[in-house]
């Protein structure tokens, strides 16, 4: 969003507008309102940016729900943020662990702050970019005087009058559409000074779940977390938010509902074993965090083959920690045994998942002949241990 749209757009009748266009789902609806809001004589500035808020809400609403239907965006703040579920959860430890104000460094489009205030938290929320701190102040403006917003950068705020920080550093360049990642020495503020900060207060620092664990300090939990599937962030705590003897944790999040494996430090892998009825693919979060030996354990499961991270078991369990599969069919990864397979099942609607091949998805799926009424997930994989692993598909189906 350019400064121009910005002016346009925080007036009366600029945010006006925005309930009257309502939603804007389809490139269609957008294109059509751009025609009708020109024709009315509104000037260029003022359509774009009311009409871009009209398509922004509808994506909002999947992070932040009713909440999108006040808010205002930009793309990459959009894309950027924290989901509100995440968000509650992160300002819940900071309530637990008896904080009452957190400044938010890098606060973006407002999310966490919104939910650091919602539970009742004094917020000083700060970003270097002046549109999207402008967005922060509307975004937070119901929270009145519990919640300041100032543009600033992180290393130049005094945080004399705050009890804890949550820091998200700008790892992507400026920008408020398209973006790219950066490296983190390219971070602002730094990882290095974002660590000394750590060491001094009680700290949440946001970061991508990808993150080299070698930068990871010793003194500090890590939390990887995966919500419906994705997994989002990597949020390293220190001080009293970093609970005791916990220095990995991986939450799952799937349809609302929320689970959490913990542990003391990374944890070894269960052996490779036979093949068996059962096949679990574990979330990102427990992949990341080096747990997937407890949550074998708890399957009475056991590796599927050398660092490919597929678990199988005889057992009928599951765990909110994986997405588990019943095998019907144990097949070469060739494809005219796939597709007799397929024929003789009636297949006609495929999911393919693969770990461990070098195999393009959706590739494969134009080779296979899909026909019937019958769904199915196909796992493309390697199975074994050592030299003797061989390239498999398994038919199966969701549990």
């Amino acid at each position: 969003m350019e400064q121009a749209e910005l002016t346009a757009l925080l007036t009366a009748a600029g945010l006006r507008m925005i309930d009257e266009v309502g939603p804007l789902a389809s490139t269609a609806e957008v294109a059509a309102a751009v025609s009708k809001l020109r024709a009315a004589g509104h000037p260029p500035d003022l359509v774009s940016a009311v009409v871009g808020q009209a398509h922004l809400r509808v994506r909002a609403a999947a992070k932040f729900g009713p909440f999108a239907e006040r808010m205002l965006f930009t793309r990459a703040g959009l894309e950027q943020a924290t989901r509100l579920e995440v968000g509650s959860r992160h300002a819940g430890r900071f309530r637990d662990a008896g904080l009452a104000s957190v400044a938010d460094l890098g606060c973006g489009i407002g999310g966490d702050a919104l939910a650091f205030a919602g539970i009742g938290l004094t917020v000083l929320a700060v970003d270097a970019d002046e549109t999207t701190a402008a967005l922060a102040a509307y975004n937070l403006a119901p929270f009145g005087d519990e919640v300041s917003v100032r543009h600033a950068r992180a290393e130049d705020v005094d945080l004399g009058e705050v009890e804890a920080v949550w820091l998200d550093p700008a790892r992507r360049t400026a920008g408020h559409s398209e973006t790219a990642r950066t490296r983190p020495e390219d971070w602002s503020p730094s990882l290095d000074w974002a660590f000394a900060l750590a060491s001094r207060l009680p700290v949440g620092i946001k970061l991508g779940p990808g993150l080299d664990r070698a930068l990871i300090p010793d003194d500090v939990e890590a939390q990887w977390i995966s919500v419906d599937g994705s997994t989002i962030e990597l949020v390293l705590w220190s001080g009293v938010l970093a609970r005791p003897g916990v220095t990995r944790s991986a939450l799952v999040i799937r349809g609302g509902a929320a689970h959490e494996i913990t542990a003391g430090a990374d944890v070894s892998d269960e052996p490779v074993r036979e093949l068996g009825a059962f096949v679990h693919e574990p979330a990102g979060a427990v992949i990341r965090a080096r747990l997937i030996g407890d949550v074998a354990r708890e399957l009475q499961a056991g590796m599927i083959s050398d660092g490919i991270a597929y678990l199988t078991s005889d057992a009928a369990l599951t765990s909110p920690f994986v997405q588990s599969f019943r095998v019907r069919e144990v097949m070469p990864m060739k494809v005219p045994t796939i597709n007799a397979a397929l024929r003789t099942h009636g297949i006609g609607t495929i999911e393919i998942k693969k770990r461990g091949v070098d195999v393009d998805p959706a590739q494969f799926r134009r080779k296979l002949v899909l026909r019937g009424d019958d769904s199915a997930t196909l796992i493309l994989t390697k199975v074994g241990e050592g030299p003797k692993a061989k390239r498999l598909a398994l038919l199966a189906d969701r549990v």
